[in-house]
């Protein structure tokens, strides 16, 4: 469980988040896949969600049975995981956490879905009527704790074995310090994530937009940039 957290912890300060189980939403895509990989090396119960509980089960098989990842169903991983990350695409994105709004109820539900649209100029980012997933989250998951986290991140660094270290900020939003201040101590369990507070899910629409930014440099440079931070 989540330990309850001194108002007097510094800005940089982070707490014990080491006993906490993941579920992964959508955890059958790469970045849903990377993330559960990335947090099952750094020690964490895994679970992996899927529409379908054999497809998050074959996933899980195919991250290695030696990381202790297991798969079900989307419902049934909202309910194991004591943090949940949503790694599903835009599309779907409403529609299911509109069906998990009472498994998803209290807990802390991390949102890294980035609206975006391609055509021949190539990504950019799309309207969101409640102006972000973050916020789109928030609004259909009046119960739970919604925080932005985990945009930028390379599904192909994530996946690639041979990389034991990222070096990457993890901008993290939301409207509940104590939530904020336990997704930037998650992002610290990946060697060279480091997580930053970057403002209130009212800010969310601009760091899901800089995705597309980051997609055209990596298309142009050939590379997998993500985002540092200076003088933090």
């Amino acid at each position: 469980m989540i330990r309850a957290m001194s108002e007097q912890r510094t800005p940089h300060e982070v707490p014990d988040v080491a006993g906490l189980s993941i579920a992964v939403l959508g955890g059958t895509g790469d970045q849903g896949r990377g993330l559960a990989r990335r947090f099952a090396l750094a020690g964490h119960e895994v679970i992996i969600g899927s529409r379908s509980a054999e497809r998050a089960a074959a996933a899980a098989g195919e991250l290695g049975a030696g990381l202790g990842i297991r798969g079900a169903d989307n419902a049934a991983a909202a309910e194991q995981g004591d943090v949940v990350i949503v790694a599903v695409p835009w599309e779907g994105h409403r529609g299911l956490l509109a069906s998990l709004e009472g498994p998803l109820a209290g807990k802390i539900v991390i949102d890294c879905v980035n609206p975006l649209g391609f055509d021949k100029k190539g990504p950019f980012a799309l309207p969101v009527e409640e102006g972000s997933a973050a916020q789109q989250a928030e609004a259909v998951l009046p119960r739970s704790r919604v925080v932005g986290a985990f945009h930028h991140v390379s599904a192909v660094t994530l996946l690639n074995p041979e990389v034991e270290k990222i070096d990457l900020d993890v901008l993290v939003l939301g409207e509940d310090r104590e939530a904020t201040d336990i997704v930037r101590a998650l992002a610290a369990r990946i060697p060279g994530f480091r997580g930053i507070y970057a403002g209130r899910l009212r800010n969310a629409h601009q760091v899901e937009a800089l995705t597309a930014n980051l997609i055209a440099i990596n298309r142009r440079y050939k590379a997998h940039a993500g985002v540092r931070v200076t003088d933090v």
